[in-house]
Protein backbone atom coordinates (compact mmCIF):
# COMPACT_ATOMS: atom_id res chain seq x y z
CA UNK A 1 0.00 0.00 0.00
CA UNK A 2 1.32 3.37 -0.27
CA UNK A 3 3.11 5.28 2.93
CA UNK A 4 0.62 6.76 4.66
CA UNK A 5 1.25 10.43 6.17
CA UNK A 6 -0.02 13.44 8.01
CA UNK A 7 -0.08 16.59 6.14
CA UNK A 8 1.28 19.03 9.71
CA UNK A 9 2.02 22.17 7.12
CA UNK A 10 0.22 23.95 4.17
CA UNK A 11 3.32 25.60 2.76
CA UNK A 12 2.34 27.44 -0.55
CA UNK A 13 -0.87 27.27 -3.08
CA UNK A 14 0.81 26.03 -6.71
CA UNK A 15 -1.24 27.92 -9.27
CA UNK A 16 0.32 26.42 -11.93
CA UNK A 17 -2.16 23.11 -12.32
CA UNK A 18 -5.97 23.53 -13.02
CA UNK A 19 -6.89 21.71 -9.99
CA UNK A 20 -5.00 23.99 -7.21
CA UNK A 21 -2.53 22.14 -5.82
CA UNK A 22 -0.49 22.55 -2.89
CA UNK A 23 3.02 22.39 -1.27
CA UNK A 24 2.97 20.67 2.09
CA UNK A 25 4.92 19.12 4.76
CA UNK A 26 4.13 15.52 6.28
CA UNK A 27 4.80 14.67 9.44
CA UNK A 28 8.12 12.52 8.02
CA UNK A 29 9.30 15.36 7.44
CA UNK A 30 9.33 15.12 3.46
CA UNK A 31 7.74 17.92 1.45
CA UNK A 32 4.61 17.03 -1.24
CA UNK A 33 2.40 18.34 -3.75
CA UNK A 34 -0.70 17.75 -2.25
CA UNK A 35 -3.78 16.67 -4.71
CA UNK A 36 -7.19 17.51 -2.97
CA UNK A 37 -10.36 15.02 -2.99
CA UNK A 38 -12.33 18.67 -2.84
CA UNK A 39 -11.43 19.91 -6.20
CA UNK A 40 -12.95 20.26 -9.02
CA UNK A 41 -12.10 17.07 -10.70
CA UNK A 42 -13.02 15.00 -7.82
CA UNK A 43 -11.88 11.79 -6.12
CA UNK A 44 -11.41 9.84 -9.66
CA UNK A 45 -8.60 12.11 -10.83
CA UNK A 46 -6.69 11.27 -7.83
CA UNK A 47 -7.45 7.41 -8.62
CA UNK A 48 -6.20 8.22 -11.89
CA UNK A 49 -2.66 9.48 -10.67
CA UNK A 50 -2.51 6.34 -8.57
CA UNK A 51 -3.00 3.64 -11.28
CA UNK A 52 -0.90 5.86 -13.55
CA UNK A 53 1.98 6.63 -11.30
CA UNK A 54 1.92 3.16 -9.36
CA UNK A 55 2.04 1.33 -13.27
CA UNK A 56 4.63 3.93 -14.78
CA UNK A 57 6.84 3.36 -11.77
CA UNK A 58 6.53 -0.72 -12.39
CA UNK A 59 7.25 -0.22 -16.18
CA UNK A 60 10.52 1.54 -15.29
CA UNK A 61 9.11 5.11 -15.86
CA UNK A 62 10.46 7.68 -13.56
CA UNK A 63 7.32 9.01 -11.48
CA UNK A 64 7.71 11.04 -8.06
CA UNK A 65 6.62 8.81 -4.94
CA UNK A 66 3.24 8.70 -4.37
CA UNK A 67 1.79 8.98 -0.42
CA UNK A 68 -1.71 9.26 1.00
CA UNK A 69 -2.15 12.21 3.02
CA UNK A 70 -4.02 12.56 5.90
CA UNK A 71 -5.69 16.39 6.31
CA UNK A 72 -6.91 18.07 9.05
CA UNK A 73 -9.24 21.07 7.42
CA UNK A 74 -7.80 22.78 10.43
CA UNK A 75 -4.87 23.40 8.08
CA UNK A 76 -6.88 26.01 6.11
CA UNK A 77 -7.84 28.51 9.10
CA UNK A 78 -4.74 30.90 8.58
CA UNK A 79 -5.16 30.76 5.08
CA UNK A 80 -5.55 34.00 3.84
CA UNK A 81 -6.63 32.85 0.18
CA UNK A 82 -10.24 32.03 0.48
CA UNK A 83 -10.32 29.88 -2.29
CA UNK A 84 -7.61 27.93 -0.88
CA UNK A 85 -9.03 27.96 2.68
CA UNK A 86 -12.70 26.47 0.62
CA UNK A 87 -10.43 23.61 -0.46
CA UNK A 88 -8.37 23.00 2.86
CA UNK A 89 -12.07 22.81 4.06
CA UNK A 90 -13.79 20.04 1.98
CA UNK A 91 -10.94 18.14 1.60
CA UNK A 92 -10.88 16.61 5.34
CA UNK A 93 -9.85 12.77 5.25
CA UNK A 94 -7.10 11.33 2.86
CA UNK A 95 -5.45 12.85 -0.08
CA UNK A 96 -2.86 12.47 -2.53
CA UNK A 97 0.46 13.51 -2.16
CA UNK A 98 3.62 13.31 -4.45
CA UNK A 99 6.92 13.65 -3.55
CA UNK A 100 8.43 17.60 -4.63
CA UNK A 101 11.30 17.36 -6.55
CA UNK A 102 13.05 20.71 -5.53
CA UNK A 103 14.87 22.08 -8.01
CA UNK A 104 13.20 20.62 -11.07
CA UNK A 105 12.76 22.18 -14.40
CA UNK A 106 9.78 22.17 -16.54
CA UNK A 107 10.42 20.13 -19.43
CA UNK A 108 11.11 22.05 -22.62
CA UNK A 109 10.84 20.32 -26.02
CA UNK A 110 12.69 22.81 -27.53
CA UNK A 111 15.67 22.92 -24.60
CA UNK A 112 16.25 19.41 -23.60
CA UNK A 113 17.14 16.38 -25.46
CA UNK A 114 15.35 12.89 -25.47
CA UNK A 115 16.44 9.80 -27.05
CA UNK A 116 14.46 7.82 -29.62
CA UNK A 117 14.33 5.12 -26.92
CA UNK A 118 12.81 7.01 -24.30
CA UNK A 119 10.51 8.26 -26.24
CA UNK A 120 9.34 5.58 -26.89
CA UNK A 121 8.64 3.80 -23.71
CA UNK A 122 6.93 7.38 -22.48
CA UNK A 123 4.56 7.85 -25.89
CA UNK A 124 3.40 3.95 -25.14
CA UNK A 125 2.72 4.29 -22.01
CA UNK A 126 0.87 7.52 -22.75
CA UNK A 127 -1.58 5.71 -25.40
CA UNK A 128 -2.21 2.46 -23.03
CA UNK A 129 -3.39 5.23 -20.57
CA UNK A 130 -4.68 7.38 -22.87
CA UNK A 131 -3.21 10.83 -21.42
CA UNK A 132 -4.81 13.17 -23.17
CA UNK A 133 -2.61 15.91 -21.19
CA UNK A 134 1.27 15.48 -22.10
CA UNK A 135 1.20 17.84 -25.79
CA UNK A 136 4.35 20.12 -26.38
CA UNK A 137 1.99 23.11 -24.68
CA UNK A 138 1.78 21.60 -21.45
CA UNK A 139 4.15 18.08 -21.26
CA UNK A 140 3.41 17.50 -17.22
CA UNK A 141 7.11 16.50 -17.92
CA UNK A 142 10.00 17.48 -15.57
CA UNK A 143 14.05 17.54 -15.68
CA UNK A 144 15.44 16.40 -12.17
CA UNK A 145 19.04 15.62 -11.70
CA UNK A 146 19.36 14.97 -15.59
CA UNK A 147 17.03 12.39 -15.46
CA UNK A 148 13.28 13.04 -17.24
CA UNK A 149 10.43 12.43 -14.92
CA UNK A 150 6.49 12.33 -15.45
CA UNK A 151 3.80 14.03 -13.44
CA UNK A 152 -0.24 14.62 -13.71
CA UNK A 153 -1.52 11.85 -14.80
CA UNK A 154 -4.82 13.05 -13.65
CA UNK A 155 -6.48 13.68 -17.05
CA UNK A 156 -5.95 9.60 -17.89
CA UNK A 157 -8.48 6.45 -18.56
CA UNK A 158 -11.39 9.11 -19.85
CA UNK A 159 -13.27 6.18 -19.93
CA UNK A 160 -13.53 5.75 -16.00
CA UNK A 161 -16.29 9.11 -16.10
CA UNK A 162 -18.75 6.18 -18.07
CA UNK A 163 -18.12 2.71 -17.06
CA UNK A 164 -20.93 1.87 -19.43
CA UNK A 165 -19.27 3.19 -22.45
CA UNK A 166 -15.52 1.98 -21.32
CA UNK A 167 -14.82 -0.57 -23.52
CA UNK A 168 -16.04 1.29 -26.48
CA UNK A 169 -13.79 4.43 -25.45
CA UNK A 170 -10.79 2.35 -24.25
CA UNK A 171 -11.21 0.70 -28.34
CA UNK A 172 -10.35 4.21 -29.58
CA UNK A 173 -6.99 4.64 -31.29
CA UNK A 174 -4.12 6.97 -29.63
CA UNK A 175 -3.19 10.10 -31.13
CA UNK A 176 0.58 11.18 -30.44
CA UNK A 177 0.43 14.41 -32.83
CA UNK A 178 0.84 17.05 -30.08
CA UNK A 179 2.64 15.01 -28.06
CA UNK A 180 5.56 16.54 -26.27
CA UNK A 181 7.74 13.96 -26.74
CA UNK A 182 6.59 13.43 -30.72
CA UNK A 183 9.94 15.18 -32.38
CA UNK A 184 12.02 12.70 -30.83
CA UNK A 185 10.88 9.89 -32.84
CA UNK A 186 10.14 8.08 -30.58
CA UNK A 187 10.04 3.94 -30.73
CA UNK A 188 6.97 2.76 -30.38
CA UNK A 189 7.92 -0.82 -31.73
CA UNK A 190 10.79 -1.32 -29.34
CA UNK A 191 8.32 0.06 -26.22
CA UNK A 192 6.02 -2.23 -27.18
CA UNK A 193 7.87 -5.01 -27.21
CA UNK A 194 9.42 -4.33 -23.96
CA UNK A 195 6.51 -3.12 -22.00
CA UNK A 196 3.72 -4.76 -23.12
CA UNK A 197 4.37 -8.17 -21.35
CA UNK A 198 4.63 -6.68 -18.18
CA UNK A 199 1.55 -5.96 -18.09
CA UNK A 200 0.03 -8.77 -16.58
CA UNK A 201 -3.19 -9.44 -14.74
CA UNK A 202 -1.17 -9.88 -11.60
CA UNK A 203 0.56 -6.23 -11.74
CA UNK A 204 -2.33 -4.50 -12.57
CA UNK A 205 -4.22 -6.57 -9.11
CA UNK A 206 -1.34 -4.84 -7.24
CA UNK A 207 -1.16 -1.18 -8.90
CA UNK A 208 -5.11 -1.48 -8.33
CA UNK A 209 -5.07 -2.38 -4.77
CA UNK A 210 -2.85 0.87 -3.58
CA UNK A 211 -5.77 2.79 -4.52
CA UNK A 212 -7.52 3.52 -1.23
CA UNK A 213 -11.01 2.20 -0.36
CA UNK A 214 -12.32 5.76 0.05
CA UNK A 215 -11.82 6.89 -3.15
CA UNK A 216 -13.96 3.66 -4.76
CA UNK A 217 -16.79 4.09 -2.46
CA UNK A 218 -20.08 4.27 -3.68
CA UNK A 219 -19.69 4.08 -7.66
CA UNK A 220 -22.95 3.44 -9.40
CA UNK A 221 -22.89 -0.46 -10.78
CA UNK A 222 -20.23 -1.81 -8.39
CA UNK A 223 -20.99 -3.70 -5.50
CA UNK A 224 -17.39 -3.18 -4.01
CA UNK A 225 -14.44 -1.40 -4.44
CA UNK A 226 -12.59 -4.59 -5.43
CA UNK A 227 -15.32 -4.66 -8.07
CA UNK A 228 -13.77 -1.31 -9.67
CA UNK A 229 -10.31 -1.91 -9.37
CA UNK A 230 -11.21 -5.06 -11.58
CA UNK A 231 -13.26 -2.80 -13.65
CA UNK A 232 -9.59 -0.57 -14.11
CA UNK A 233 -7.83 -3.22 -15.26
CA UNK A 234 -9.72 -4.71 -17.53
CA UNK A 235 -9.25 -1.71 -19.81
CA UNK A 236 -5.62 -1.36 -19.25
CA UNK A 237 -4.57 -5.41 -19.74
CA UNK A 238 -6.76 -5.76 -23.33
CA UNK A 239 -4.99 -1.97 -24.53
CA UNK A 240 -1.48 -3.25 -23.80
CA UNK A 241 -1.29 -5.71 -26.45
CA UNK A 242 -2.88 -3.75 -29.37
CA UNK A 243 -2.42 0.00 -28.14
CA UNK A 244 0.96 0.10 -30.58
CA UNK A 245 -1.36 -0.54 -33.31
CA UNK A 246 -3.84 1.98 -32.53
CA UNK A 247 -1.04 4.79 -32.07
CA UNK A 248 -2.41 7.92 -34.71
CA UNK A 249 -0.21 10.75 -36.14
CA UNK A 250 3.34 9.39 -36.49
CA UNK A 251 3.24 6.83 -39.68
CA UNK A 252 5.95 8.11 -41.16
CA UNK A 253 8.15 7.83 -38.17
CA UNK A 254 10.73 4.30 -38.62
CA UNK A 255 9.89 3.58 -34.85
CA UNK A 256 6.32 2.28 -35.73
CA UNK A 257 7.79 0.20 -38.90
CA UNK A 258 8.29 -3.23 -38.55
CA UNK A 259 5.17 -3.60 -36.16
CA UNK A 260 3.01 -7.08 -37.34
CA UNK A 261 -0.46 -5.79 -38.32
CA UNK A 262 -0.09 -1.93 -37.67
CA UNK A 263 -1.12 -0.22 -40.89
Amino acid sequence: MLKEVTATRYITPLREGGSLPGLVEGDDLGAYVMKFTGAGQGRKTLVAEVVCGELARRLGLRVPGLVTLALDPVLGLGEPDQEVQGLLRSSGGINLGMAFLSGALGFDPLAFEVSSEDAGRVVWFDALVNNVDRSWRNPNLLMWQGDLWLIDHGATMIWHHHWPGAHTSAAKPYDVREHALARFAPDIASAAAELAPLVTEELLAEVTAEIPDEWLADEPGFDSPDALRRAYAQPLLARAAVIHKRIKGVEGNVGIKGIEGDK
